[in-house]
Order: C-alpha cells, then sequence, then structure tokens
C-alpha cells in the first residue's frame, strides 16, 4: 500500500516560477507527524517543501520530497503569553486572517501573504522597517523531525535555538512553530510617485525612518529614483521630497492594482495592508526570477550608487527592483544577523542566461560591500560561508544533528559545507 500510494504521487514537480525541475525520485505527503518520521527515517536524503517560493535549489533532493500540507492543521492562540502555534504548512496570509478575527497581530510580514511561514522563516525572509528584524525573529519555538526520525523542540534562549531557526532545511523537517504576536493595530499605504534620485541619497535614512515600514521602487535610470512606499500608523507626511501621494491605486511589477492591497491612505488592519499583494490574488503568472542582496546597514547609500552605475545592464531584464529596511537579529544564518541591515531585491524577466551574466557583475560591486545573498533566490558566488561569523557554528550543529547529511543537498554542498572543508585544508 505504501509502495502504491507514493507511485500515485510521482511526477514532475516544479517551484512556483517554474524555472527549477526539483531532482526528487518521490515525493511523499506524511498525514500525521509518526508518518512523517518514519519517511524521514527511512530516506537517504530528503527536504521538505514549503509554498515552493525560493528561486533557488535550496530545497531541491536526488532523495525524497515532502509536503506536510496533508499534515494536521494547527491553531493554538495563547492570549496570556502572546503567542500564536501553527503547523508548518501554514501560509501567512491564512494566519494573519484568522489573527485579526481574534484581535491579535503578527509584527510584520513579507510582500507576498501566499507563502508558508515554515519555509519563510527557513530562508531567512524579511519584511521591511527600520525597527522591525526578520520574520524569524518571532519564531519563540519550532518542533522539528530529525534524521533518525526523532522528534526535537528548540526554544527561544535554549542553546541552538538560534541556529536552528533560520535552518536552510539542512537540520530536519518543521512540523510546528510558535510565534510572538501583539494586539491588532491599523496601518494605512501613501505611495509618493517621481522622488528624484539627489533626494534619495541625501535623505536615505530620513526616508526608511519615516514610516512603520518603507519600501523603495526603482528601475535605476533617469533623474527620478521611482517610488516610495510607506506604510503607517499615524499621518504620513504631506510630501515626501517635494512630491505628494498619489491619489490611485498602482501595481506592481507589471501587475494590475487589483492585485495590490489598498493604498492612497486607505486605513486598514495590519493584515491588509502589511503584504503589498492581497492573499486573494495571484500576483504574477510566475514568470520572473528574484534576486536578493542585504547589506550592512551603513553600505546603504553606497550600494545604491553602484546599482545606479549599472541601469543600463539591469534594466532592460528588470521587471522591478525593491529596496528595504530591517533591524539586526540573532539568528547564525540570516542575512540581518548581527547588523542592521538594507535589502536590494531585484525581480527579474525570466531569461536566466542574461539574468545570471548581470548578477556577476551586480554581486562584484555589492560582495566587497560585504552583502549576503538571500537563500532563496537566485545568486551567482558561492563564497558565503565567510559572510556568517557564526557559519562554522552553523555547521557543527548540522553535522550533530544530521551526521549521515540525510538534508544536505547540492545547493548546500556547494555554497556551506564543502566550501567549509576547503577553508580548513
Amino acid at each position: 500500500m505504501e509502495k502504491s500510494r507514493t507511485q500515485e504521487q510521482q511526477g514532475v514537480q516544479m517551484n512556483w516560477a517554474k524555472n527549477l525541475t526539483y531532482s526528487a525520485s518521490q515525493l511523499e505527503r506524511p498525514r500525521t507527524v509518526a508518518e512523517l518520521s518514519e519517511i524521514v527515517a527511512a530516506s537517504d536524503r530528503v527536504k521538505a517543501l514549503g509554498s515552493r517560493h525560493s528561486f533557488s535549489s535550496v530545497a531541491d533532493t536526488t532523495g525524497t520530497l515532502i509536503e506536510l500540507s496533508a499534515m494536521p492543521r494547527i491553531f493554538e492562540l495563547d492570549a496570556e503569553a502572546h503567542t500564536v502555534t501553527i503547523d508548518a504548512s501554514t501560509r501567512y496570509g491564512d494566519l494573519a486572517a484568522a489573527l485579526q478575527a481574534r484581535g491579535w497581530a503578527l509584527p510584520n510580514m513579507a510582500s507576498l501573504p501566499h507563502i508558508t511561514v515554515a519555509g519563510t522563516v527557513a530562508t531567512g525572509t524579511h519584511g521591511s522597517g527600520d525597527r522591525n528584524p526578520p520574520l524569524a525573529s518571532s519564531v519563540r519555538s519550532l518542533d522539528m523531525v530529525l534524521a533518525d526520525g526523532s522528534l526535537r523542540t528548540f526554544t527561544r534562549g535554549a542553546a541552538d535555538f538560534d541556529g536552528a531557526v533560520v535552518s536552510l532545511g539542512a537540520l530536519g523537517v518543521v512540523t510546528q512553530l510558535t510565534l510572538d504576536v501583539i494586539p491588532s493595530f491599523q496601518l494605512r499605504q501613501d505611495v509618493y510617485a517621481g522622488v528624484g534620485w539627489d533626494g534619495v541619497l541625501a535623505e536615505f535614512d530620513e526616508l526608511t525612518a519615516s514610516a512603520y515600514s518603507v519600501s523603495l521602487f526603482t528601475r535605476w535610470t533617469g533623474e527620478d529614483f521611482g517610488l516610495v512606499w510607506m506604510k503607517s500608523t499615524a499621518e504620513p507626511p504631506a510630501q515626501v521630497l517635494g512630491v505628494s501621494a498619489l491619489t490611485q491605486d498602482i501595481g506592481l511589477a507589471e501587475g494590475p492594482a487589483e492585485y495590490a492591497t489598498d493604498q492612497c491612505g486607505k486605513w486598514g488592519s495590519w493584515d491588509q495592508r502589511l503584504p503589498h499583494f492581497r492573499l486573494d490574488f495571484t500576483p504574477s503568472n510566475g514568470e520572473e526570477l528574484q534576486s536578493e542582496y542585504l547589506l550592512p546597514r551603513e553600505h546603504a547609500v553606497e550600494g545604491l550608487r553602484r546599482m545606479r552605475a549599472l541601469a543600463a545592464e539591469i534594466e532592460p531584464l528588470l521587471l522591478i527592483s525593491e529596496i528595504r529596511t530591517m533591524a539586526a537579529d540573532e539568528q547564525w544564518m540570516s542575512g540581518a544577523f548581527d547588523r542592521d541591515t538594507v535589502g536590494f531585491h531585484f525581480t527579474w524577466r525570466q531569461r536566466p542566461a542574461e539574468v545570471s551574466e548581470v548578477l556577476l557583475k551586480i554581486e562584484e560591486e555589492l560582495l566587497p560591500l560585504e552583502a549576503r545573498p538571500h537563500w532563496g533566490k537566485r545568486f551567482v558566488t558561492t563564497e558565503i560561508v565567510g559572510l556568517y561569523p557564526r557559519a562554522d557554528d552553523f555547521l557543527e550543529l548540522a553535522a550533530r544533528l544530521d551526521p549521515a547529511g540525510t538534508f544536505r543537498n547540492d545547493f548546500l554542498e556547494r555554497m556551506l559545507f564543502s566550501r567549509a572543508a576547503e577553508k580548513k585544508e
């Protein structure tokens, strides 16, 4: 019966953008933690899939892929402890709606509400805001099935916790997470179009500090920088760099305005304003690639200047670029580990070879500024280990929890394990 069930789940498996075909020989959808443990313990190589929104091969494997959507759903709100416990296949948008209905909130969200909490956390994904750390910082504890099939709980403050949250899928399969929550709050969005480059470069810190969450959108060319997109808990400025807010909603990445959350100063609950896109719309048709580089905050303006100098090569391949800031966090393999950070995000047309060529040039400029590539996006460099001060601790943790390398794959070998071995030789 087990063989028949597995065979029914075979077939070509691809990621959301369809730029990656997974290498797995089989796909499993366990229905219980016990069944998941049995599958993991019996597998030579295994990886878990979330919403398949990674553009890199971080979740690929030549062995068994696991989807957790058939597992029991969990939503346990503890108002006294200010926490919520959820299953690993929960999407941010669904969690946000359930919390808002009960008067609670998450402090931050990514631009897409369609992605799973577990996958988002494991790859170090973030939202925006000078005082808002990446999303993994809200994790208070998580349960993980290890390579031998055992279940382990990692709790904030305990040994190994800061290495286990942004895990890259290298330690085990997460089954549930407990997150911090805060009382619900209201936000409005205002978009300022046509701000100039000179103003953005001169007043970058003031711009990003002017609202709860601020995104800057650009195509890098011309004298106009592009858009300042503010998510505010109070009345925003009447003008930004001499520009008044738009009075009509806009779309992003060539998508219609209907896909985006309400703008033009309309107040709404946090779950309807923190994401850029609505949960009930697909933000694009998937015909795109994404890259992102996370720089120390002090290098933000220099990074902007360097990318502007590459505008003629970047712009023809670009749908949109977004600049966001985030506070430092404590997760060892997070792009914001131990430093306030600015993210340079690129949404590309799906022209992989040409994108790879321009990424080489981008990395020539940004890596010397201590940029860390986002684990779930497209990048070229394999010189990763030295970018993370606690990388050796993470590798030791992976060796201790997974000595046979059950959760390793080609991506992790190239980026971390083999590079670390070379470094020691």
